[in-house]
């Protein structure tokens, strides 16, 4: 499975949300200055996670990032489908295959499709994660689940 490069810096900047020392948000400036992103395009990627619900935004002079659930209650699928849209199964048309080889492949691709969402739905941020913050937000939730 490939990631595309947006999903690339969306989890990355999640990731050093779920790491950070404090509840405080974080500017844009900074998770691209840590995590060596492009700042124009690490905004937009942030506004899609705010869109989504995985981040929360705060404006001002102490202004920037946080997210939105603890680390355990964002999965990895959420975080791709708010930076590309759904995950989806899709073939093109292929010239010469027989209607019936074809829906028997489209729906083997989307079976396979439903198993890679329901693996990456199990995958939660906390799992991701090396520091103890996320570790300790997990513990503090008794309600959280991984």
């Amino acid at each position: 499975m490939k990631l595309s490069r947006t999903v690339s810096y969306a989890l990355q900047a999640t990731l050093q949300l779920a790491e950070a020392e404090s509840d405080n948000p974080v500017p844009c400036s900074r998770l691209a200055a840590e995590g060596k992103m492009p700042e124009r395009f690490l905004l937009q990627i942030l506004r899609n996670l705010v869109a989504h619900g995985v981040l929360e935004s705060t404006r001002g002079v102490d202004g920037g990032y946080t997210l939105r659930q603890s680390p355990a209650e964002i999965s990895l699928l959420n975080i791709i489908e708010a930076v590309d849209g759904p995950m989806v199964s899709s073939l093109p048309v292929a010239e010469g295959l027989h209607e019936k080889s074809r829906r028997k492949l489209e729906e083997l691709l989307d079976q396979v499709n439903d198993e890679a969402r329901t693996r990456l739905a199990a995958i939660r941020l906390s799992d991701l994660t090396c520091g103890h913050r996320a570790t300790a937000d997990a513990a503090r939730d008794p309600m959280s689940f991984r």
